[in-house]
């Protein structure tokens, strides 16, 4: 199931990427829901809100570090847990769609705009970044189940 929860994230993510390449870029703006929801066309070459800009190698290292970790831990460990295995592969699908991104473009493409009207945006994202965060916040649920089982509570 792992493999198929990998290679499911890492499809829609190159799918869209390679739409967004195609035809967002030249258009740059697409309004879905107005004052809200557009897609945007933007080449990402730092981290989560354009931290680390330029840093491709960096940021690259880094992912295949975290990478590797987790992907140890599972072949180590094998969780019996679904809930962390699902997990675990949203965030290697993410990790993997975002390292592909920086390695080939040398830049990610992003293009999900979230905003409210022209007084706030959060910074634009991809299917990846979707995989990454969904996988965490699982990651986090797993945790505190784990310790409330521990303590008695579940």
């Amino acid at each position: 199931m792992e493999i198929l929860v990998v290679a499911v994230g890492i499809l829609v993510d190159r799918l869209t990427k390679i739409w967004a390449l195609d035809k967002l870029k030249k258009v740059q703006d697409i309004p879905i829901i107005k004052n809200f929801f557009d897609l945007t066309y933007v080449e990402n070459r730092g981290a989560a809100w354009g931290i680390f800009s330029g840093k491709t190698l960096v940021l690259s290292a880094v992912t295949l570090l975290v990478l590797s970790a987790i992907i140890v831990y599972m072949i180590k460990y094998r969780p019996k847990s679904k809930l962390a295995r699902i997990s675990l592969s949203l965030v290697i699908s993410g990790a993997l769609g975002n390292l592909y991104d920086r390695v080939f473009y040398k830049y990610v493409v992003d293009l999900f705009s979230l905003h409210y009207k022209d007084i706030y945006y959060y910074p634009v994202f991809n299917v990846a970044d979707i995989c990454v965060v969904v996988g965490t916040i699982m990651i986090a649920i797993f945790i505190v189940l784990k310790d409330d089982k521990k303590d008695g509570k579940v």
